[in-house]
């Protein structure tokens, strides 16, 4: 992986007030641009800064643009992916690579306006934990990106519990302590507010401008639609049953036991008061099949809450997360 240095920081020491975490790929044009429009926003704020552009195994030259100008401004980072690993990895990346009290994601591409980043700290000031960027006048197709993301937006809203009208801008600021701990896959980096406010965090959201696109084409297709919802299942899941996944298996299982023993019976009545023969029916491969299936999940039930006592014992991880304590000593 080509970077640059890496600073090691002792505990207690800060490097920096704000870290900007910018995922690129193949933002060759963009690059630039982009970074004047940065670092005039953040020069004029009055704070320690610095800016970690994660390359993204670009194939064209934001590498080489990005490295040009990290010579002149040693506030700019970079990291350098082998290959593409998407927004998400990105996005971690930028993450475990940050030192700021404050972190700020911002997409490459010009769309997001570098001068809202003011407006998203002035929130954070105010005692949120978690400012979330609305493209409220949004610059996309109006079928393809808009209706679709209008329509995912309130599936996600609706099923997290957490109302937002945005979940896809990427412009968002956060408190370091909300996120140090979340761990990001798949295309689960549009759900860090939903983990954040799971754990207790004040989420808040304002309206934020958007641009039209002036440089190369939009990296999403509709198949990410699939990919959110499947995200979308695990995030819920893990908030729910992470703790006692027998919950979820052992329900199934138990369902499905029922339901074996439900047509066991019925197998009986038709023999004995129907005079219908077992075998002229599919009776007998649903019970086996269903008592099987119950037998199953039990079983997966029962490793799954094996696993998960393993995974906290072994993380030195606790099921619990607390915001502050008084007159209570570390432990």
């Amino acid at each position: 992986m080509n970077s640059l240095t890496e600073v090691r920081l002792t505990p207690g020491m800060k490097l920096c007030d704000l870290s900007v975490i910018v995922p690129i790929y193949n933002e060759e044009e963009s690059i630039p641009h982009l970074c004047a429009r940065l670092f005039g926003s953040l020069d004029v704020l009055g704070k320690t800064f610095e800016i970690i552009c994660v390359d993204d195994g670009s194939s064209d030259g934001s590498l080489r643009e990005l490295k040009k100008i990290s010579d002149l401004r040693k506030e700019l980072r970079v990291v350098a992916f082998r290959r593409n690993c998407g927004q998400t990895a990105a996005m971690m990346a930028g993450i475990d690579y940050s030192h700021g009290d404050i972190i700020v994601t911002i997409d490459a591409d010009l769309q997001n306006d570098p001068d809202d980043i003011s407006a998203l700290l002035t929130k954070i000031d105010e005692g949120f934990d978690v400012v979330s960027g609305w493209r409220k006048d949004r610059q996309d197709a109006v079928i393809r990106r808009n209706l679709v993301s209008r329509i995912a937006n309130r599936i996600i809203s609706r099923i997290s519990g957490v109302a937002l009208h945005d979940y896809g801008c990427t412009l968002k600021a956060y408190r370091r302590d909300v996120i140090k701990d979340v761990r990001l896959y798949g295309e689960m980096h549009r759900f860090i507010p939903i983990y954040a406010a799971w754990m207790g965090a004040r989420v808040y959201e304002m309206p934020v401008r958007h641009h039209p696109r002036k440089f190369g084409k939009s990296k999403y297709g509709l198949e990410r639609i699939a990919k959110v919802v499947l995200d979308l299942m695990v995030v819920k899941f893990l908030d729910r049953y992470l703790v006692k996944p027998i919950y979820v298996f052992g329900g199934f299982g138990l369902l499905s036991l029922l339901i074996s023993g439900f047509t066991c019976l019925l197998m009986i009545w038709l023999k004995f008061v129907e005079a219908v023969s077992m075998v002229q029916t599919p009776l007998p491969i649903l019970a086996a099949m269903t008592f099987l299936v119950g037998v199953l999940s039990l079983l997966m039930g029962i490793l799954a809450e094996m696993m998960v006592r393993t995974y906290f014992e072994s993380s030195g991880r606790r099921s619990y997360s607390v915001r502050e304590t008084i007159n209570i000593k570390d432990i």
